[in-house]
């Protein structure tokens, strides 16, 4: 009985099996689209598929509409969630980049969509009040100001002894042109004149000042200090500026001398003469000071903290806190109506606002050796009575790229 049923069960299955193998291919297809066909199906086993809503039998998780029966999106034109359009996209990190698509940067970063509106609205971003307080917004204006700068460098006592050379050979220039000036002899006339005049540029190329070589004609002496030590009161200090603090420097301006033999004690002179010639090594020339120093303590050789006070008078100037230096450019946030707008802008040196003498305690020591607080020359880029942003300026500048104000 048990082998008729095994029989039986081996038959019916046979028969099923031959049926579906010689069935005609369009019953197969119809029969394979009717079991895949269903609208919902579950994320984790996309065999489970249904035609309505509910949950996977074999997990559990709710059944999501499959992308067969969803109709294909059609493209939008660009709007904001209210309704603007979107212009164009900028680059993030440049916004001079821009594109019609979106797409994204070399470091994959989204283009920022800039939108209608935005066209003409007012340059800048805008921040409330209580925001400004929450992140320490400082203003300051731009106006203008009395500066000053010191500049501070090295220098030494001067022991030169090819320019006393040079001087003694210009003295013995000049005693022969005016002997030879009467001479019947034409060549001898001509040749007096042309050593003169070699004479004065070899000094002139040494670093003195055409001043000074009218002043060591009429005196008719070599400064014997410039090799031992004097008598004169006087004494030749040698500083080293670099080319990029050159333009500062003029004859007649104060120079504070100290050396490390005598603390706490100042030496006061003037700046005589500048070399007009670059070091090539060192980008720097060399300035010839004059100070007082009658006890003759500054021996030849000795080196000497110099700083030089550069007077710029009165200057359009923000404070140092408002500019914001990449490296490339120079940006300063301007305010107007609790919008913040970048500038670029072009500066000048660093200085100080130079504190009036009585401000001082009347003391002689030049301002820039009291600085009373550092700002920057402003060349071009703003305008007297402009606000600027003097604290906060980089969460500023944050939220500027974050909403493409920048």
């Amino acid at each position: 009985m048990r082998k008729r049923i095994c029989l039986f069960a081996a038959f019916v299955l046979l028969s099923g099996f031959t049926a579906v193998m010689f069935m005609p291919p369009c019953f197969a297809a119809d029969a394979a689209a009717k079991q895949s066909k269903g609208k919902y199906h579950c994320p984790m086993h996309p065999d489970f598929v249904s035609d309505k809503k509910g949950t996977c039998g074999i997990c559990g998780m709710d059944l999501v509409k499959s992308d067969d029966d969803e109709p294909e999106a059609q493209p939008s034109p660009a709007v904001e969630k209210s309704g603007h359009k979107i212009l164009y996209y900028r680059n993030p990190m440049n916004p001079a980049v821009t594109s019609a698509t979106p797409t994204k940067d070399s470091m994959g970063m989204d283009y920022v969509p800039v939108y209608e509106e935005e066209k003409g609205a007012a340059p800048g971003v805008s921040i409330n009040t209580s925001k400004q307080q929450l992140i320490g917004v400082k203003k300051g204006l731009v106006q203008k100001r009395a500066l000053s700068v010191g500049i501070i460098t090295v220098g030494k006592v001067a022991y030169d002894p090819d320019l006393y050379v040079a001087q003694e050979e210009y003295i013995q220039a000049v005693k022969t042109a005016a002997a030879t000036s009467q001479s019947a002899l034409v060549s001898i006339r001509e040749q007096s004149a042309g050593l003169l005049v070699s004479a004065e540029r070899k000094l002139l190329l040494m670093g003195m000042s055409k001043t000074e070589v009218e002043a060591l004609k009429s005196s008719g002496a070599a400064q014997d200090s410039l090799y031992f030590p004097g008598n004169s009161g006087k004494a030749w200090i040698y500083i080293t500026v670099y080319e990029y603090e050159l333009g500062l420097v003029k004859e007649g301006q104060d120079v504070l001398i100290d050396a490390v033999a005598f603390p706490g004690e100042i030496f006061k002179g003037k700046v005589t003469a500048i070399t007009p010639v670059l070091s090539a090594e060192s980008r720097s020339v060399r300035v010839r000071a004059e100070v007082d120093d009658k006890a003759g303590k500054l021996k030849p050789e000795m080196f000497v903290n110099a700083t030089i006070a550069v007077d710029l008078g009165e200057k359009l100037s923000i404070p140092e806190e408002a500019v914001m230096d990449s490296g490339t450019r120079k940006i300063v946030y301007v305010v107007k109506d609790n919008r913040f707008a970048a500038r670029e802008v072009t500066l000048g040196p660093k200085a100080a606002a130079a504190a009036k003498r009585a401000e001082r305690g009347g003391s002689d020591v030049p301002a820039p050796v009291r600085p009373a607080g550092e700002f920057y020359e402003v060349i071009s880029g703003l305008n007297e009575g402009e606000e600027v942003v003097t604290s906060g300026n980089f969460l500023i500048d944050a939220e500027s790229k974050l909403k493409g104000a920048l």
